[in-house]
């Protein structure tokens, strides 16, 4: 053999492996010493390995490292599981739940229809509404602006309607 071992070849020495590959390495062994030194340094490093003590983690050791891995969820999956934490465990009160939400349900689905074959009482009520908080958010806003800026500023802010449209007394909008 006209070159030095090779790493992979003095590891087939060190494992002991037998056949017609080994035997030219085994023969320049003999001759190199170079590759003896090389041999005996692995041989030494192996006998060193296999003495020193086996280390095994704590039985608690997954659970720490895990503790501090902060993992993503993905948002689906935080839902399925904020939704499994709110059914109860206990089969009666599933059967409580699943009657409590059925009612809810059935209120809901007779209100929307009583809703929408009275369409023109929901209109009126909804109209009314808007009409009453529309009237008072603006008695607000001037007397917001009457202790600010004074009465004066308080009657152009009502009568402008308070975002520069002009009203006639009825306070309803005129083109």
């Amino acid at each position: 053999m006209e070159r030095h071992l090779l790493p992979d070849e003095i590891d087939q020495l060190l494992d002991g492996e037998v056949g017609f590959e080994t035997a030219p390495f085994k023969a320049h062994v003999r001759s190199c010493d170079l590759c003896r030194g090389e041999l005996e340094t692995a041989r030494l490093l192996v006998r060193d390995l296999e003495h020193i003590p086996h280390l095994a983690p704590s039985p608690d050791f997954a659970n720490k490292v895990m503790s501090r891995v902060q993992l993503f969820v993905p948002w689906h999956v935080a839902l399925a599981d904020t939704v499994r934490g709110l059914v109860p465990r206990t089969r009666g009160w599933r059967v409580v739940a699943t009657g409590g939400l059925a009612t809810a349900a059935l209120l809901v689905t007779a209100a929307s229809v009583w809703g929408l074959m009275h369409l023109d009482a929901v209109l009126f009520v909804g109209e009314m509404l808007w009409d009453r908080l529309s009237a008072g958010a603006m008695g607000a806003l001037t007397s917001v602006v009457a202790s600010v800026l004074g009465v004066g500023a308080a009657e152009a802010f009502h009568a402008s309607g308070g975002i520069g449209r002009n009203t006639s007394n009825t306070g309803k909008p005129t083109p």
